[in-house]
């Protein structure tokens, strides 16, 4: 680690090399969006929600692409936006260090360089995965030095299409609404529909008594008590040993499966380019692979899984899927093939459904959009979860249903984790938001070209502006 004046100045002089490196390969292009108001009311021309790693970049990318009436809007406080300093509770990052996926091929973005920059090219070597506060602190200082333009406390209540102008009218929680011509929904892994809770969980128990892992948890309150944790993906692993560090007495995992996951479909993705690759599949074999995907609980990681069973008050119970769940005298008793157990609080980690008739942002849309049920006629047993995705367009964009009027979609693009199905791991994966950010960027560029293509056009055939101001014979001075 270096000394307290080292990492400042180190940021300092890297701070320097990036303004220095966008400025050399003309990275901010200039502007050629036409401008635009409603009765006077000004209309940004792309709305981001949220403004974690997927807003945050997506508005960098559209700067480069010289769209820059660009705002994003995030719910949470500045500094705390995603799930790193929320809900996540994984010590780091599941994905190889080596990743860059919003840093747009600029070196001095990357996260390495900025790790560098504070503790020097030994400490990287020394780094087996990315710490999850130290990728929130560099999500951080991405927003800082790029200046990019947010407001926090700004909760997004309704989309209103407003198809006689193009636009759409945004209306958040503290009454003031916005006007913008595209909209991003860049709003993470439960953007897309919500976190699943079974109904024997959700119907018999006092809200007090559970909790799901995507929510806040006062697990000091906890101290000395005894818990359990149902579902066994990479987060169940994350919370019982969060919980235990905590001082809980103890965190036993409730898993249907009767062995440990152990096969991450994401690596082969990454080593084999299926990642970048996968939208140019065809339907029948997206619908193949993606039942496939859903089929697999992803595993802990090798560390997270020693470091939770190494606690003494650590459990794991295997083909225990719960059957029951009641209160019992003010605790909780769960009733499980093998018997009967007694905790103080439980936490589910059980996925979440992707659907956009469960968003309330879109209320006034989501009868519109086309699902995948809608599109494709699956080649083996139907997969409900796939069915109810968003089928999107090539770009992320919302497309309608057959037959419907499609305009009030025009401009939607959904950035999240519902994009799963159409476009694979992209939206909120870091392992592939590399391919994903372009896709969107020239996508919603293409769009706003498009929509005012009569008007620049004209414009272009108008263009009457002399560069060349020679002349022939050449003047000769007397």
């Amino acid at each position: 680690m270096t000394d307290a004046i080292g990492p400042a100045s180190g940021l300092a002089t890297l701070e320097a090399q990036l303004a220095r490196e966008l400025e050399l390969i003309g990275f901010a292009r200039p502007e050629w969006v036409r401008p635009r108001d409603v009765d006077g009311a000004p209309v940004l021309d792309v709305a981001v929600i949220g403004g974690g790693q997927c807003g945050l970049s997506a508005a960098l990318g559209l700067r480069r692409e010289g769209v820059t009436n660009v705002r994003i809007f995030d719910e949470n406080e500045a500094g705390f936006e995603g799930p790193w300093e929320t809900y996540a509770r994984m010590v780091t990052l599941r994905t190889p260090k080596h990743l860059n996926p919003i840093d747009f091929g600029v070196p001095a973005l990357t996260y390495r360089a900025w790790w560098e920059a504070q503790h020097g090219a030994a400490g990287w070597a020394a780094v087996d995965k990315i710490a999850r506060g130290d990728w929130m602190e560099y999500l951080r200082w991405y927003r800082r030095v790029l200046d990019l333009p947010a407001e926090n406390g700004a909760r997004l209540l309704r989309i209103e299409p407003v198809v006689a102008h193009g636009v759409h009218c945004l209306h958040f929680a503290d009454g003031s609404v916005a006007l913008a011509r595209k909209v991003v929904l860049a709003t993470g892994i439960q953007g897309g529909g919500e976190w699943h809770t079974p109904a024997v969980v959700r119907d018999n128990l006092p809200r007090h008594l559970w909790a799901h892992t995507s929510e806040p948890i006062d697990f000091a309150a906890l101290h000395g008590k005894r818990i359990g944790v149902l579902g066994g993906g990479a987060s169940a692993f994350d919370n019982a040993n969060f919980a235990l560090t905590q001082g809980v007495a103890a965190a036993e995992v409730f898993m249907r499966r009767k062995e440990l996951p152990r096969i991450n479909p994401i690596r082969f993705m990454e080593r084999v380019g299926f990642t970048a690759r996968y939208p140019a599949l065809d339907d029948q074999t997206k619908y193949a692979a993606m039942d496939a995907f859903l089929g697999h609980n992803q595993p802990p990681t090798n560390d997270t899984f020693e470091r939770a069973a190494a606690w003494p008050g650590f459990a794991l119970h295997l083909g225990a899927p719960w059957l029951d769940v009641q209160e019992q005298d003010g605790r909780v008793r769960v009733t499980t093939l093998h018997g009967t157990h007694d905790f103080d609080f439980v936490v589910i980690s059980t996925g979440l459904l992707s659907d956009p008739g469960l968003r309330p942002e879109l209320t006034d849309v989501a009868h519109l959009i086309a699902r995948w049920a809608d599109r494709v006629t699956p080649p083996g047993r139907p997969n409900a979860l796939i069915d109810a995705h968003p089928y999107l367009g090539p770009a992320f964009e919302f497309l309608p249903k057959d037959g419907v009027d499609g305009a009030p979609l025009h401009g939607l693009f959904a950035f999240n984790y519902s994009a799963l199905v159409s476009l694979g791991l992209s939206a909120s994966a870091l392992s592939g938001l590399h391919n994903a950010l372009p896709r969107l960027v020239k996508g919603i560029a293409d769009q706003l070209f498009l929509d005012d293509r009569a008007a620049l056009v004209a414009d272009f055939l108008a263009y009457d502006e002399h560069e060349f101001l020679g002349q022939w014979p050449l003047k000769v001075d007397a």
